[in-house]
């Protein structure tokens, strides 16, 4: 009997560590280098349960591993949007999703857009805002492999101040609605921004989200105007700069970017109505921007039939074109871009949609690709271990029919999907 326990043990051991040693060869016909801007020819990616081994014209292949051939692909890091609300889209009616609609309604259908978002090929994304700290919850779900969805680096609260883009507006000041302490992210005061911020790190915060400036789907009147004063600002920066946390700042107004820019933002979400002053600013402290040029063509055609209020959709038809227009303006400056969609705004699984847009405002494809890889990783600050293909990283990979380089729009057509070794889609 002890014979046959010891022996079931040693089986045991030795499966666990074969399991621990699963190796899968890719084979690509072609491989985009976002590293150094180029696409190579027959190329052999060597992946050991979640990294990349080797990357090579020819491998001395493990007789254990499983081939996957896609040698008649176009092969690429898995994509990275840095800016999603991947917990939540619009419903029908634009009321009815503020009023009706609690944390635990969005809980419940948050890991369908999750799915979406890694099946288009998105193995990461960084979350910024989500109510009721549904975003954690679906971040810890997906780390546990109980639910599928891309790696997710989560801001909780989007911090604003009273009346701000982050606040509820437009309604009768005797409508009282009373969220738990922290929980609805308004903070007015540089002694009570530091606490929210602390209070979003405690919770789970990876990136600390701020409204540095009004914005477009909210009720208050302007679009661009400041809404922190630069010691609020400052303030947020170092408090999350001081538990390791970047800051992410919501800013569609020229002034406002340059206050959030001043204080040491590692990205200005948004960026519509940046100036010159600003782009240069931005250009010499090396801060990203995240523009969501997509958006525009998805707010005007639908959110009408959505119920939003004409002042809304009046700010969107102000501020799309402007924003095209000086994305382009800081891209051929030299300003740093990451790739960041605001979906959520738009079905989730769309993301890829923006990839035409940016090409078509100044970014060469290969531009438009780094920004969504090697750039965006860069910003999030997990550069080391995603966002290129390189021994050593995550096997985070995926594979379109066509060179993207040659015809952006295949990017909205993913046909495979690895995410830190695993297939999640294979076409």
């Amino acid at each position: 009997m002890r014979k046959f326990i010891t022996t079931s043990i040693l089986l045991l051991f030795a499966t666990i560590g074969f399991c621990q040693n699963k190796s899968t060869i890719i084979k690509a016909g072609k491989l985009i280098d976002v590293e150094n801007g180029t696409v190579l020819l027959n190329q052999m990616i060597w992946v050991r349960n979640d990294s990349i081994i080797q990357v090579a014209n020819k491998i001395n292949i493990p007789k254990e591993a499983t081939i996957i051939d896609l040698s008649k692909y176009t092969v690429l890091p898995g994509l990275i949007d840095c800016h999603t609300h991947i917990t939540s889209q619009p419903g029908g009616d634009y009321y009815a999703d503020i009023f009706r609609k609690t944390p635990v309604d969005v809980a419940i259908i948050a890991h369908i857009y999750a799915k979406k978002t890694l099946e288009a090929g998105f193995t990461s994304v960084r979350d910024l805002g989500s109510a009721g700290l549904v975003d954690i919850a679906l971040r810890n779900a997906i780390n546990n492999g109980d639910i599928v969805g891309p790696n997710m680096y989560a801001a909780t609260m989007f911090i604003g101040s009273t009346g701000s883009h982050g606040d509820l507006n437009g309604f009768s000041p005797y409508l009282e609605f009373n969220a738990p302490k922290g929980m609805s992210g308004v903070a007015n005061g540089v002694d009570a921004v530091r606490a929210q911020v602390r209070f979003n790190v405690k919770n789970g915060a990876d990136v600390i989200k701020f409204g540095a400036s009004a914005g477009v789907l909210s009720e208050e009147e302007s679009v661009g105007g400041p809404q922190y004063s630069q010691e609020e600002m400052d303030a947020i920066v170092s408090e999350a700069k001081m538990w390791g946390k970047k800051a992410a700042a919501h800013a569609h107004g020229a002034e406002a970017i340059k206050m959030a820019v001043k204080a040491g933002v590692a990205s200005i979400e948004h960026g519509s109505l940046v100036d010159a002053e600003g782009i240069q600013l931005m250009k010499a402290k090396g801060t990203y921007l995240v523009s969501d040029v997509y958006d525009d063509e998805y707010i005007l055609s639908e959110y009408s039939k959505l119920g939003y209020p004409d002042k809304i959709i009046n700010k969107e038809k102000m501020v799309g074109k402007l924003q095209r227009e000086n994305f382009q303006k800081a891209v051929e400056a030299g300003v740093k871009i990451a790739f960041g969609t605001d979906a959520g705004v738009y079905p989730h699984g769309w993301n890829a949609r923006q990839f035409k847009w940016m090409t078509r405002f100044g970014l060469s494809p290969m531009g438009a690709i780094q920004a969504a890889t090697i750039n965006a990783a860069d910003l999030i600050g997990i550069k080391e271990k995603t966002g290129s293909i390189k021994a050593g990283k995550k096997a985070d990979i995926i594979a379109v029919a066509n060179n993207p380089i040659d015809e952006i729009s295949t990017l909205e057509q993913v046909q495979f999907v690895m995410k830190n070794g695993v297939v999640y889609k294979n076409n």
